[in-house]
């Protein structure tokens, strides 16, 4: 299914951006005040060069982003020629001096592709399948999240975009993304822990195998058996000719239904992996720094009073708890308390 897998909506979108430039201010192009608007964005706190930033990414203000990125593309990119063999190129009249047809967009476009958790609820569980209007609920939630989370910084670059003038309110630029909505079947992320006992589609290659061949071979044995002049297949008293044609029809009717059965069954959605929720993913890694923290403070102790200390690290950290005590997003450590939601704070 486009845009879902893994329990995850992954949103591409592309919004046309107006041509020439404001009259208040035509020495800076539409296309210009885009990349402007974007250049300020601060870039989330998660790389030793930007940890000590004073400012975070605008998408970390909420629990939705596993990934965001926005960019300008001007135009598609020429590949070259689709090359032909000379010969047949001579044979077909295909001038190779002549310019093939390139393929040119209409506008300069802001793109925007998210990886986010497809729920309409911070909290809730993630979906292995969503219908139609399920999926743009999905997204409407997530586009007013954006708006009510990054309004000033949406209104900065699209505001340079076709169609955004009547954008007003959070359900405005939800109606006006899903305009822009462009299908994906490319996943951004893999979070899966457990590979052996993930529930992936497996192709049951040896079953379609054998059931489109079998009939094959049956009916090309019962061609030759016709050829050499024997009038019934023997035990079975069908007579070869009739038994040959079926069985090729029923071979190739066997073989078309494979393929639309492996085509289907490699477009299902995965099953969401058991901890693939940004929540979830914030609490790991927050557990995983204070844990190997506490595996270096509590070496060698006697069991009781590592039992102990164990038991106030659990106190202290509530590691079932996914809404307290957990890192920050778009940070990289855990270690500045800064970095942390603390218990009866709401996450930001």
């Amino acid at each position: 299914m486009p845009d879902l897998d893994s329990g995850h909506i992954f949103l591409t979108t592309m919004a046309p951006i107006k041509p020439g430039a404001p009259k208040d201010n035509p020495q800076t192009s539409y296309e210009q005040r885009v990349r402007i608007a974007l250049a300020k964005f601060p870039t989330a706190n998660q790389s030793p060069a930007t940890v000590e930033d004073r400012y975070n990414s605008p998408f970390a203000r909420n629990l939705r982003n596993h990934l965001a990125r926005m960019f300008v593309l001007n135009d598609t990119i020429y590949n070259g020629r689709i090359t032909q063999n000379p010969l047949l190129a001579q044979l077909t009249g295909n001038k190779q001096s002549v310019p093939q047809p390139v393929d040119r967009l209409n506008a300069p476009y802001l793109i925007f592709c998210a990886d986010v958790d497809a729920v309409s609820e911070v909290g809730d569980p993630l979906p292995t399948e969503l219908s139609p209007p399920q999926a743009r609920a999905v997204r409407d939630a997530y586009a007013r999240t954006l708006w009510e989370t990054m309004e000033e910084e949406l209104r900065d670059v699209y505001s340079n975009c076709y169609g955004f003038d009547d954008v007003n309110s959070a359900e405005d630029f939800a109606s006006y993304l899903n305009r822009c909505h462009v299908e994906t079947t490319m996943p951004f992320h893999d979070y899966y822990l457990e590979l052996e006992t993930a529930k992936f589609h497996n192709l049951p290659l040896t079953p379609l195998l054998v059931g489109v061949l079998a009939p094959l071979a049956f009916g090309l044995l019962a061609l030759v058996m016709w050829l050499f002049g024997a009038a019934t297949v023997p035990m079975l008293g069908w007579p070869t000719l009739p038994t040959w044609i079926l069985s090729i029809g029923l071979g190739i009717v066997l073989a078309v239904l494979a393929i639309k059965f492996a085509i289907s069954n490699g477009e299902k959605p995965l099953a969401p992996a058991k901890y693939d929720d940004l929540p979830s993913v914030l609490k790991g890694l927050y557990i995983q720094q204070k844990f190997s923290q506490f595996f270096i403070e509590n070496q060698g102790l006697p069991p009781d009073q590592l039992h102990a200390a164990f038991g106030s690290f659990v106190a202290e950290h509530e590691p079932g708890n996914l809404n307290a005590m957990t890192q920050k997003p778009g940070v990289i450590s855990s270690a500045d308390p800064t970095n942390v939601t603390l218990k009866d704070a709401s996450p930001t």
